[in-house]
């Protein structure tokens, strides 16, 4: 398997099918909601950086990590590794190499949210450094932080 940076024509159908298959079905959001949002998503891609692990550097993704840098700040937008493929260290390899990435440009903390209900996704941040910070009632999601880089 190889981590590489996305690339739009191979990835991202493949992505979309990982978004629709992993992350939707977690989300709380209204059908129309999640549509607009889908409508943004090429967008969305573009205004960060996305990580792919696929078998060789020719084939198409069976996971990703799409995150934004804000000055010291990494924010992890979205992460899923398909059904099959789960299981094999790909989300941890995914998050450490954007943490490394994010730290190497001066991030110092991490974060990321995590749909109510998405116990997979809590206990995976949680063993990778993460904690709850605060449970935000209107969108649902648990806010998770975690320190990068050197201390």
């Amino acid at each position: 398997m190889v981590i590489r940076q996305r690339k739009s024509k191979l990835d991202d159908t493949a992505i979309m099918r990982l978004i629709d298959s992993q992350l939707v079905p977690l989300s709380h959001m209204s059908e129309s909601e999640i549509n607009k949002i889908r409508k943004e998503i090429p967008l969305r891609m573009n205004r960060g950086m996305t990580f792919v692990v696929s078998s060789e550097p020719d084939q198409e993704a069976v996971a990703f990590i799409h995150f934004l840098m804000h000055g010291e700040l990494l924010y992890v937008d979205m992460m899923a590794v398909t059904t099959k493929e789960q299981r094999k260290r790909y989300g941890q390899s995914l998050l450490l190499k954007a943490e490394q990435f994010a730290a190497s440009r001066g991030c110092k903390r991490s974060k990321v949210m995590v749909d109510e209900g998405n116990i997979k996704g809590l206990q995976f941040y949680q063993k990778n450094g993460y904690s709850t910070i605060r449970y935000i009632m209107i969108s649902r999601c648990y806010e998770m932080e975690k320190r990068i880089g050197l201390h």
